[in-house]
């Protein structure tokens, strides 16, 4: 049990070509993953008011989706790390266009939230494979431009989901946002099965460690669980404290299960890995910081300066252009002069873009919004290409999949407190009953003015917290050495037979 196949590898056993399938097929299915994260933002009140639903049944309509995609993500890295990537990757396409279709069809709330859950599942299974997938096939010298451009995808579309949204629902109703998934879905489910084959080092025979997993689950469901009540107030403070006490109660069951456990769904030796686990530390302050500053971006510009959600997404363009110039360039660069630079001066950027970002107000000329948008896109591509380039090159082959779970893991769970944590920032400054109907306004334009005014100031103290927040970041990503990217990963612990 246990036994480790070896298989060939992409430079042995493949024709070059087959490394941009690859990356083709993976940065559709990660830029669906990444648009479908927000396009219901903008969307909500329309989906609210279609079903009739309640504000925690609107609020779970976003976040479902965000906790599909995060309960199951280390269990996807294990699994793909004993049966196979590929046939794992080709299900995902498969569950997400199903999910996409049966919420485009939900008659009433409930439905929608179980239906999102499904589809975040799919997501969850198309973002944990790609990265590996895209480890296996590519030479290390070329890695960090392809990962650049697929993690640069995913980004990409979770901001693009606003722009897309507002464009969708200026000619059609709430639904089409998730029936326009279906034909590229079944279009890329039958691509990745044709086109796609197994060529990474797999543990064919290994056990699934299923305590650690139901472990784990609890502790991220009640975590998120407990976040989103205690931001949103829509329970009693003491049901949000208990949920945040039993998660952390999970996570030590999940740790003290995983020490023993000789297949254990997360292989603690990893982060004695110290740029494994500075990537990944670094990747967790990021998003805590990157998370929430679309959603707030997005607020400014309808609820500050009265712009449509079609307006406000193509106004929010600047940013998508900067992060699609300088993933790329940034991950090409890393290949050739080392990780660490890139990493280091794109959270830097991303700092001094949310202080820029802090001084705005009603007042601020748009072609300073532009700049700053431009620094904060910019400062992304150059952080996120080479990080995730640094995290998987330095695993061993066969725990690729797990390793690619845990840093996705990583991510959702700061993008879900950068979301609740901007919210309960903002409330510093602005009344919580005032920030609550703000975020559950049906129609921005009966707010006051005057309180218009107020949400902008609480807008521009939250920006000065995540400046900080993703300053932090910078230590963890320059303490976690500087590997040569031409060197072959860190050798493989031995497996038992």
């Amino acid at each position: 049990m246990g036994k480790v196949v070896f298989l060939p590898s992409a430079a042995e056993a493949i024709p070059i070509q087959y490394k941009w399938t690859v990356l083709t097929v993976t940065t559709v299915g990660v830029l669906m993953a990444g648009i479908d994260s927000r396009i219901v933002i903008v969307g909500l009140p329309q989906v609210v008011r279609s079903l009739q639903a309640d504000p925690e049944q609107g609020i779970w309509i976003t976040q479902a989706y965000v906790l599909g995609s995060t309960v199951a993500l280390l269990l996807i890295g294990r699994v793909s790390d004993i049966v196979g990537r590929v046939r794992l990757y080709t299900s995902g396409f498969a569950v997400f266009t199903v999910g996409s279709l049966l919420t485009s069809l939900a008659v009433n709330p409930p439905e929608v939230i179980a239906f999102r859950t499904i589809q975040g599942l799919g997501s969850a299974i198309l973002f944990t494979n790609s990265a590996a997938m895209i480890v296996d096939a590519t030479p290390p010298q070329e890695l960090g431009l392809s990962l650049g451009i697929n993690q640069v995808a995913f980004r990409m579309g979770s901001m693009a989901g606003l722009t897309v949204s507002g464009i969708i629902l200026s000619f059609l109703d709430w639904r089409a946002l998730f029936y326009v998934n279906v034909p590229i879905g079944i279009f890329g489910t039958a691509w990745a099965h044709f086109r796609l084959r197994e060529i990474g080092k797999l543990e064919r025979g290994a056990p699934i460690d299923w305590g650690g997993f139901a472990a784990f689950t609890v502790f991220i469901t009640s975590l998120l669980l407990g976040l989103t009540l205690a931001a949103y107030g829509v329970a009693e403070t003491r049901v949000a404290v208990t949920l945040l006490l039993l998660s952390f109660t999970s996570l030590a069951v999940f740790v003290a299960l995983e020490r023993r456990h000789p297949h254990p769904l997360l292989d603690l030796k990893l982060l004695r890995i110290r740029e494994f686990t500075g990537g990944v530390l670094a990747q967790l302050l990021n998003a805590i910081a990157f998370g929430a500053v679309l959603l707030l971006l997005s607020l400014y510009f309808q609820l500050v300066l009265d712009q449509s959600p079609l307006m406000t997404g193509l106004l929010i363009l600047p940013l998508d252009i900067a992060t699609l110039a300088a993933g790329p360039l940034s991950g090409r660069l890393s290949d050739k002069y080392g990780h660490v630079p890139f990493t280091t001066t794109g959270l830097a950027v991303i700092s001094l873009s949310l202080f820029l970002f802090s001084t705005t107000d009603a007042t601020t000329p748009y072609a300073s919004l532009v700049a700053f948008m431009m620094l904060f896109g910019a400062g992304l591509g150059f952080f996120a290409s080479p990080n995730i380039s640094s995290i998987m090159g330095s695993v061993p082959a066969e725990r690729r999949g797990i390793a690619s779970g845990f840093r996705a893991t990583f991510f959702n769970v700061g993008y879900t407190i950068s979301l609740n944590l901007a919210i309960l920032i903002t409330t510093f400054t602005v009344p919580y009953t005032l920030v609550t109907q703000i975020i559950r306004s049906v129609d921005p334009a009966t707010i006051p003015v005057a309180d218009r005014i107020l949400f902008a100031q609480g807008i521009k103290t939250t920006y000065l917290w995540l400046a900080g927040i993703n300053t932090l970041a910078i230590l963890p990503s320059l303490l976690r050495g500087g590997r040569s990217n031409r060197r072959a990963p860190v050798p493989s612990a031995a497996v038992e037979p």
